[in-house]
C-alpha cells in the first residue's frame, strides 16, 4: 500500500511525479488557478492521504445479460428440465429457466443459429450455425461451453432431429441428403441416405432441400424425410431403401406425427393441411384450408398464406391440438401475424403485435409415442416471447417473469444506482404493482428449471431506462436480476399532438417528441428530473397520495448573441450584464402574447409542445412539480439540452445547451439566471470566439456525430442523444489537423454540472453552496449561490446566483466533477431529506426541511481545504481549493476521446472510472490518478453504447449491447471471483420420466422399435468411416474451461466424474428394479396360463 504525502515545496522546486502513470501536468490552469508543478505537489496541504485502492482490486468481467434477445431466429425446450433456449442471427444463445436462471453464451464465429436441439434431460445442447456447423454445449457449468464442433464442407444444413434418448444426430442439408451424427463423438458416420436413392428413380427433378426429419413413434426404424417440393419418403434405416413415399404438388414447410405413428399432417405453402395415412399413401386422407373461403364442391379450395409450421397433439380426454402459424387468407393484408390454435370444432386465432418467428408446444411427456397432453405453447416473435395457457379454453397468456419488454419503445438513456437507500425498491414496487396489467393466466410461468439462490453479494440496485415515448421504467437489479419496479409517462404533462396542429413540433422533431434525453435522480430525497428531445425540463416529486392539481410550467427565453464580436479584448470586453435583465418571468403558456399561429411569419418566444392547463389527476409515485421549456427565439427552435442537475438541498435545478445556462429555483418556481455561456466569463474571456456562420435550419436535432462515414440507421438515429454534440465536434477538430480556425465551432455548449459545497473563490476560508460548470472547450467555471439562511426564508427570500469569477481549464469538453475532502474520503452533494409533500398529517405541517450534507468530519474541520476531481474527454486533474492548485494530472487519451466518466466509491474508496471512444475502459486511482486498471473492451461499433453506458459504486456498469438488451459488467476483482456463486444453475438432476406401459398387444403388434439398435447400424463397424472432406471435427474448449468454470481444478473434475458414476449407478439401479419386475410380472403370467391350460384341458369342445 503506498502512501502519498501533500506538502509545502519551496519555490521554484519541483517534485517528481508519485505514479508514473499520472504524467505531467502542463501550463493549462487558466485563469484564476494556482501554480502548476510537473506531476508533483503544491500549497500549503498538511495531511497525509492514504489510497487503499490498488491494481489488485479490479478485473473487467460481463455477468450478466437482461431483455429480449435481439432478433431471434430459433427456439428449443427440454420438457424434463424445463428450461428453454433461443437463438439469434448474430449466433448468441439466450438460456431461460426459472427467474433468476438466465444465461448467455455466443458462438465465436458469429453465425446465425440455424436450429437448436436439447439433450433432453442431459445437459447438454446441439446448435446448427449458418456456416454449416454443428456444435454441442455443455449446460452442467453455470457459463455453458462448446464441447465438439462439426463443419460441414461440401453441404449446407438445413434440418436437424436427435430423437429421444439416442446419441445419434440425423442432419438434413440442402442438396436433399441426410446424414448421421454421434453426439458423444461429434463424428460422422458412415450411413448416409442420399436423395436419389430416397426418391424414385423415375423422378427427374430435384426433390429440394430437406426440409423435415422425425423417427416414427412407432417404429424407430423408420425415419420420416421431408422434402420442399412436397415429397415424403418413409425410409427404412435397416434395409436402406424407401418403405413409402408421398407426392403433393404444393410445397412442404413442415410435418407433424400423430402419436401412434399411423397418421402424419403437413403444412404447404398455399395455407394448406394435409392429413396422411400410412396405409394409403396414394393421397392425403384429408385435405383443409383453415382459413381458406369455402367453395363449391368439386372445385380447389382457395390458396391462402403459407402455413409455416404445424404441431399435432394429442389429448387423452379430449379433441387432438391443430396448432399452426400463418395462413391466413391474402385478401385480409391489414391482419397480424397469428397463430391459430384449432381443437376440435373450435378455431381461435391468436393475433400478436409481432411477426412470429418459431413456436413450440409444450407438452407433460418427452416420449413421442404417448399421447402429448399439451399445457402450453411457447411463441418466440421478432420482438417478444409469449406462452400461451392451452388448459384455458381462453387461451390467456402467462404473465412473462423476465424482463422481455425493456424495449417497448427503444431506449434513448439509462441510469445505474448501485448500493441505493434499501426501503426504495419496496415503495416503488408498492405503487407499480397496482398498474400491472391483468388477464393472465392463474397459473405459473411453465419454464422453471434450473436453480438459483442470492450469492454472497446482494446489495439494492436500480436501473433507470428512458425511453422514445418519453416513459420511463425504474428497474430492479439487485442480485444479478432485473424485474420492473415502477413506469412512469412523462407525456401525460403535456397535451396530445393533434395531426392538423403538429407543424410547429414536427419542423424541430420529426418524430417522438416525448423521447427523454437526461435523467437525474437523487434516490435519498427521491427527486427525480428529466429533460426531453423538445428542449424541456420536468421535475417530479415522489409522493404515496393521489391529487388532482395542475401543473406549473416556467419559459425560459436563452438565446447567445456572438455574431458582433470577433475577437474580444480584456479590456474591451462588456461588463458583467446585469442580472435583473435576465431573469424572465413566470407566466403560464396560456399567457403567452408572442405565440404565432400563422405560416410565414417568424415564431419567437413558443415553446415546443404544449403543457396541460387544466387540473391533472396525478396517481400515487413521481408527480410533475415543474415543467421548464426553452422557446423558440426569432424563428430558431431551442437547441437541445446538453446538461442537466439539481440540488434537492438548496432547491435549484440547473441545465444547459449550446446556447447558455439556465438556473431555476424550482422552490419558489422562478428562473434565477437565463444567460449565454460567453457572458458567464465576465471580462476574463480566455477564449477568442469568432463570428459565428449562418445556421442552418432544422439543427435542433443534430444528435451525436458518428464515429465512421457509413450510413446511419433510421432506428438508431431516432434513438441519438445530442448531450455530446459539442464533445463530438471538439473530436472532430482533432482528428483533423487541416481544418483551419475559420472552420472551428463558435458556440461553447455546457457539457457538465455539479452541485457541491465548495470553496467558490481563492480567499474563501468556508465552504459554501456551488454550482460547478463545464462546457465544451474544457473550460470550469464556480457560480457561487446565496441562499437564505433561515428555512422559512427559504420560501419567501430570493436565491442570488452569481459567477465567482473562478475558471479552470482541462483540454476537452467536460464530463464530470467530484470532490474530496482533506482525508481523502468522497463527498456526496448535500440533500433533502424526503418527506410526502402531500402528507395531510397534522404533525406534517409543522414539519421543517432536514437537510444531510455528507461531511465526513465537523464542518469546521472539513472547511480548510478540498480536493476537486475534474475529467474531460482528454484528460483528468485533480486541483486542491481554495488555492486552485493543480496536484495532479493524467492524460488519459491523446488519439481518441472519453465518452463517459464517473467518480464511484468501492471498497470504502474512491476511483475515477472512463469509458474511451476506441473500447478501453480504464480505472484511476484518487486523488493520485494513478493507472489501475487499462482494457481494451469493446470497440465502439454503435452510438448506441456511448449513449447509454454508465459506472455505478461497487465496481458495477451497465450498457444498451443491442436495441433489446441491456448488458451488465463488473470492474470488481472481488465480484468476478465470486461471479460463480452469484449465476444460476442450468442443470439439475432431474429422475426422467418413466414410460407408459404399452400393454401386451400394443407390445406384440406395436411395431419392431423395441429391438432397434442404432449403435450396430450405424457405428463404424457397420456403416464404415465417413469422407474425411465432408465434414470436419473441431474439438472445443468446454472440456477444460468448462471444469475452471464449475469447481475450479482437479478437484471439480472429480466431483464431476463422482457424480457422474453416482447417477449412472443409480439408473443402473433402476434398470435392475425394472428387469426384476417384469420377470416377476412374467414369472405372473406364466402361472396364470399354465392354470388355465390345466383347468380346460380335458374338456371338449362343446363343453366350453
Amino acid at each position: 500500500m503506498k502512501k502519498f504525502n501533500f506538502r509545502k515545496v519551496l519555490d521554484g522546486l519541483t517534485a517528481s511525479s508519485p505514479g508514473s502513470g499520472s504524467g505531467s501536468a502542463s501550463n493549462s490552469g487558466g485563469a484564476g488557478s494556482g501554480s502548476v508543478h510537473p506531476g508533483g505537489t503544491a500549497g500549503v496541504l498538511r495531511e497525509e492521504i492514504q489510497e487503499s485502492l490498488t491494481s489488485e482490486y479490479f478485473q473487467i468481467c460481463k455477468t450478466v445479460r437482461h431483455g429480449f434477445p435481439y432478433q431471434p431466429t430459433a427456439l428449443a425446450f427440454d420438457p424434463v428440465q424445463k428450461i428453454l433456449a433461443i437463438g439469434t442471427r448474430t449466433g448468441a444463445i439466450r438460456i431461460l429457466g426459472r427467474p433468476g436462471v438466465d444465461c448467455y453464451c455466443q458462438h465465436e464465429s458469429g453465425a446465425a443459429v440455424l436450429q437448436l436441439q436439447f439433450l433432453i434431460n442431459e445437459g447438454a445442447l446441439v446448435s446448427a450455425s449458418s456456416d454449416d456447423t454443428l456444435h454441442l454445449w455443455n449446460l452442467r457449468q453455470k457459463r455453458p461451453a462448446i464441447l465438439h464442433s462439426l463443419k460441414f464442407n461440401r453441404e449446407r444444413i438445413t434440418y436437424c432431429h436427435l430423437p429421444f434418448q439416442s446419441k445419434w444426430l440425423y442432419v438434413g442439408t440442402e442438396r436433399g441428403n441426410t446424414h448421421i451424427v454421434n453426439i458423444e463423438s461429434f463424428i460422422l458416420s458412415g450411413y448416409v441416405i442420399m436423395w436419389n436413392k430416397a426418391i424414385e428413380l423415375s423422378t427427374k427433378t430435384h426433390p429440394g432441400p430437406v426440409v423435415h426429419l422425425s423417427d416414427s413413434p412407432r417404429d424407430e426404424g423408420k425415419l420420416l424425410i421431408g422434402y420442399e417440393n412436397g415429397t415424403v419418403v418413409f425410409w427404412d434405416l435397416k434395409s436402406k431403401r424407401a418403405e413409402l413415399r408421398v407426392y403433393y404438388d404444393e410445397a412442404i414447410h413442415s410435418i407433424d406425427w400423430h402419436h401412434e405413428g399411423k397418421q402424419f399432417m403437413c403444412s404447404h405453402s398455399d395455407g394448406s393441411l394435409t392429413l396422411w395415412n400410412l396405409k394409403s399413401p396414394s393421397r392425403p386422407f384429408q385435405t383443409t384450408v383453415p382459413h381458406g373461403k369455402s367453395q363449391r364442391e368439386g372445385r380447389k379450395s382457395e390458396s391462402c398464406k403459407p402455413i409455416l409450421k404445424v404441431e399435432y397433439k394429442t389429448c387423452r380426454n379430449s379433441e387432438p391440438f391443430i396448432i399452426f402459424s400463418g395462413g391466413l387468407s391474402y385478401d385480409k393484408a391489414c391482419r397480424r401475424p397469428s397463430l391459430t390454435i384449432m381443437h376440435g370444432k373450435a378455431i381461435t386465432v391468436l393475433e400478436m403485435d409481432h411477426p412470429i418467428v418459431e413456436f413450440l408446444t409444450l407438452c407433460e411427456t418427452p416420449y413421442p409415442n404417448e399421447c402429448q397432453e399439451p399445457y402450453a405453447v411457447a411463441v418466440l416473435l421478432e420482438k417478444d416471447l409469449i406462452l400461451v395457457d392451452l388448459t384455458q379454453t381462453n387461451f390467456p397468456i402467462f404473465e412473462n417473469p423476465y424482463p422481455m419488454d425493456i424495449h417497448e419503445s427503444p431506449v434513448t438513456c439509462t441510469a445505474y444506482f448501485a448500493d441505493c437507500p434499501p426501503d426504495l425498491i419496496l415503495v416503488l414496487y408498492s405503487i407499480g404493482v397496482k398498474h400491472k396489467k391483468q388477464g393472465y393466466s392463474n397459473k405459473e410461468w411453465p419454464v422453471s428449471g434450473g436453480a438459483w439462490n442470492l450469492g454472497a453479494q446482494t446489495f439494492p440496485e436500480i436501473i433507470i431506462t428512458g425511453h422514445a415515448d418519453g416513459s420511463i421504467k425504474f428497474w430492479d437489479a439487485s442480485a444479478m436480476t432485473l424485474q420492473m419496479l415502477y413506469k412512469l409517462k412523462t407525456s401525460k404533462v403535456f397535451e396530445k399532438q393533434k395531426v392538423g396542429d403538429g407543424k410547429q413540433t414536427c419542423e424541430i422533431v420529426e418524430e417522438d417528441p416525448f423521447a427523454v434525453q437526461m435523467i437525474y435522480w437523487c434516490p435519498e430525497s427521491r427527486i427525480f428530473c428529466v429533460s426531453g428531445v423538445s428542449a424541456y425540463v420536468i421535475i417530479y416529486k415522489f409522493s404515496r397520495h393521489e391529487i388532482t392539481t395542475e401543473i406549473v410550467s416556467l419559459e425560459v427565453r436563452l438565446q447567445c448573441d456572438v455574431e458582433d464580436i470577433i475577437t474580444p479584448e480584456p479590456e474591451t470586453s462588456p461588463p458583467f450584464p446585469d442580472l435583473s435583465s435576465q431573469l424572465p418571468s413566470s407566466r403560464s403558456l396560456s399567457g403567452s402574447t408572442n405565440t404565432v399561429s400563422s405560416e410565414g411569419v417568424m415564431k419567437d418566444s413558443i415553446p415546443c409542445l404544449s403543457v396541460k392547463t387544466r387540473p391533472v389527476r396525478m396517481p400515487p409515485g413521481y408527480q410533475a412539480d415543474l415543467v421548464i421549456q426553452l422557446v423558440w427565439v426569432d424563428g430558431e427552435p431551442p437547441q437541445q439540452i446538453t446538461s442537466l442537475s439539481i440540488s434537492s438541498a438548496y432547491g435549484i435545478v440547473a441545465f444547459g445547451n449550446c446556447t447558455g445556462l439556465v438556473v431555476v429555483d424550482f422552490i419558489q418556481k422562478t428562473v434565477l439566471l437565463s444567460m449565454g455561456t460567453i457572458d458567464l466569463y465576465r471580462s476574463s474571456d480566455l477564449y477568442q470566439r469568432q463570428p459565428r456562420s449562418p445556421r442552418k435550419n432544422k439543427q435542433f436535432i443534430a444528435g451525436l456525430t458518428e464515429l465512421n462515414d457509413s450510413p446511419v440507421p433510421l432506428e438508431l438515429e431516432r434513438c441519438k442523444s445530442p448531450t455530446s454534440e459539442a464533445r463530438e465536434n471538439s473530436y472532430n477538430r482533432s482528428r483533423s489537423s487541416s481544418i483551419s480556425s475559420i472552420d472551428k465551432d463558435s458556440k461553447e455548449a455546457v457539457t457538465a454540472l455539479y452541485f457541491m459545497e465548495s470553496f467558490a473563490r481563492k480567499n474563501d476560508s468556508t465552504v459554501s453552496p456551488c454550482l460547478f460548470v463545464g462546457t465544451s472547450l474544457g473550460m470550469v467555471l464556480l457560480i457561487s449561490l446565496n441562499l437564505p439562511s433561515s428555512d422559512e426564508q427559504r420560501f419567501t427570500e430570493p436565491v442570488m446566483v452569481l459567477p465567482s469569477g473562478t475558471f479552470l481549464s482541462l483540454k476537452g469538453a467536460v464530463l464530470t466533477f467530484s470532490c474530496m475532502d482533506r482525508t481523502g474520503s468522497l463527498m456526496q452533494p448535500p440533500y433533502e431529506v424526503w418527506r410526502d409533500p402531500n402528507n395531510t398529517d397534522e404533525n406534517e405541517k409543522t414539519w421543517k426541511r432536514k437537510l444531510v450534507m455528507n461531511y465526513s468530519t465537523s464542518p469546521q474541520e472539513a472547511g480548510d481545504h478540498q480536493y476537486t476531481i475534474i475529467c474531460s474527454e482528454k484528460q483528468a486533474k485533480v486541483f486542491s481549493l481554495p488555492s486552485q492548485t493543480c496536484l495532479y494530472v493524467h492524460n488519459i487519451t491523446e488519439t481518441s476521446f472519453i465518452l463517459q466518466a464517473e467518480v464511484v466509491g468501492m471498497c470504502n474508496s474512491a476511483c475515477l472510472a472512463c469509458f474511451c471512444a476506441n473500447g478501453h475502459i480504464m480505472i484511476m486511482s484518487l486523488p493520485s490518478l494513478r493507472p489501475m486498471l487499462d482494457v481494451n473492451y469493446l470497440p465502439l461499433t454503435d452510438m448506441r453504447i456511448a449513449r447509454t453506458f454508465c459506472f455505478t459504486n461497487e465496481g458495477q456498469a451497465l450498457y444498451l449491447v443491442s436495441p433489446t438488451e441491456i448488458q451488465r459488467l463488473t470492474y470488481s476483482q472481488e465480484m468476478c471471483d465470486n461471479i460463480q456463486d452469484m449465476l444460476g444453475d442450468l442443470f439439475t438432476p432431474i429422475e426422467t420420466p418413466e414410460a407408459q406401459n404399452r400393454g401386451f398387444l400394443k407390445g406384440l403388434f406395436g411395431g419392431s422399435g423395441q429391438t432397434f439398435d442404432r449403435e450396430e447400424l450405424f457405428g463404424e463397424a457397420t456403416a464404415g468411416k465417413a469422407s474425411r472432406s465432408l465434414a470436419q471435427h473441431i474439438p472445443g474448449p468446454g472440456s477444460i474451461e468448462g471444469v475452471k468454470g464449475a469447481a475450479g481444478g482437479v478437484m471439480g473434475e472429480l466431483t464431476r466424474a463422482r457424480i457422474a458414476l453416482d447417477e449412472r449407478g443409480q439408473r443402473l439401479g433402476e434398470l435392475e428394479e425394472k428387469t426384476a419386475g417384469m420377470m416377476t410380472s412374467a414369472e405372473a403370467f406364466s402361472k396364470h396360463a399354465h392354470e388355465l391350460m390345466l383347468k380346460y384341458k380335458d374338456k371338449k369342445w362343446y363343453q366350453f
